[in-house]
């Protein structure tokens, strides 16, 4: 395994970058810890995958450089920087056994017959393919051949980092749970660094420790699953973690008191005036409705039953609020809106502001 340091690394497809919107991969200054489990989450040409293509090599960046510990790898080829990668759809040999394809990537490095065997056959009872080894991979289904992707890459112990593109998008959903559980069991066992490409949030906020959160070619937050949650540093990722995501309504902001619309809100903390486009964000979840007067005025519009939950749907003046409901807390036939103080975010021009 291996620290993985991004030394203010930018990549163009494009020859001679010189604007911001030239690169589809803004600069990236960062370190990946030895050991660690990562995600890579955003949207689809948010950059994910040219951030994964640059790390294991088969991208050069046009600027910066990439260390594995000590060592510069920046132009060093994939087979040189010892890494496993696993691709968004399966890449084996039709012709191979599932235990020759397991087998293949020991095989090429020369590891004794007895050591491959263990490996092979402890590999392919992770991935439930044990029952299958002798049937040649032409005759499985998509998932199962994904299934022996993702255990070639896991098949080998030695490796820097396991990288995977979207490995799970051909899995069916109660394997794809079964699959999330075995890496992270793995993880934990082997200690690998994992970085793991998604625009699911279920499958990063399970899957990793750190979540990288890529918006428009560039890494807007890094954090754990809580910290994205409880304090989004950019609007985008209060709107894409969390279902219903943020509320995000235009503000003024004076002091310690917020006005959307036409409505006061009274905030926590006071605020230095800013220029730019103010906004005020809060969690659905940390949105409580009371009797009328006790909080804003609010105009509801519908409620959505989803079984451990109600998502109440309104509108502050001029913008939409959402509410979260627990089953059994009854909603007020007029009700207004009660914000938790500690839980109220401004936004400049899209990024988190201190008090």
């Amino acid at each position: 395994m291996a620290r993985i340091e991004l030394d203010h690394i930018a990549h163009a497809y494009r020859p001679n970058p010189t604007r911001p919107s030239d690169f589809a991969l803004k600069e990236v200054h960062h370190t990946w810890q030895d050991g660690g489990a990562y995600a890579l989450l955003g949207p689809s040409g948010c950059g994910k995958t040219t951030l994964l293509n640059v790390i294991s090599g088969l991208l050069i960046p046009s600027k910066g450089r990439i260390l594995f510990g000590d060592k510069d790898v920046t132009r060093l080829p994939t087979e040189a920087r010892n890494i496993a990668q696993v691709f968004q759809f399966p890449v084996i040999y039709d012709t191979m056994t599932v235990y020759d394809n397991l087998a293949f990537p020991l095989r090429n490095r020369h590891v004794p017959e007895a050591d491959v065997d263990r490996a092979v056959r402890e590999t392919a009872e992770m991935i439930g393919l044990s029952d299958r080894l002798t049937r040649k991979a032409r005759g499985l289904t998509a998932d199962q051949k994904q299934k022996i992707s993702l255990g070639r890459g896991l098949v080998r112990q030695d490796v820097n980092a396991i990288l995977f593109d979207e490995p799970l998008t051909v899995i069916d959903p109660h394997m794809k749970w079964q699959l999330r559980s075995q890496l992270k069991h793995l993880h934990k066992r082997f200690g690998f660094t994992m970085i793991y490409v998604t625009h699911d949030q279920t499958e990063a906020l399970t899957f990793a420790d750190k979540v990288v959160v890529m918006y428009d070619g560039e890494v807007v937050q890094i954090g754990t699953p809580d910290e994205l949650f409880e304090r989004p540093k950019h609007t985008f990722v209060g709107y894409f973690i969390g279902s219903p995501g943020m509320n995000v309504m235009a503000a003024e902001i004076s002091g310690d008191t917020a006005r959307v619309g036409g409505t006061v809100i009274r905030l926590p903390r006071a605020y230095r005036p800013a220029s730019g486009k103010v906004e005020l964000g809060v969690r659905p979840e940390f949105v409580r409705l009371v009797e009328a007067g006790a909080g804003v005025p609010i105009q509801v519009r519908s409620v959505e039953d989803v079984g451990r939950y109600r998502i109440v749907r309104a509108r502050l003046g001029d913008a939409d609020l959402n509410a979260v409901v627990k089953e059994g807390v009854p909603i007020p036939a007029d009700p207004s809106a009660d914000f938790d103080p500690a839980h109220v975010n401004v936004y400049v021009d899209s990024h988190l502001v201190e008090a």
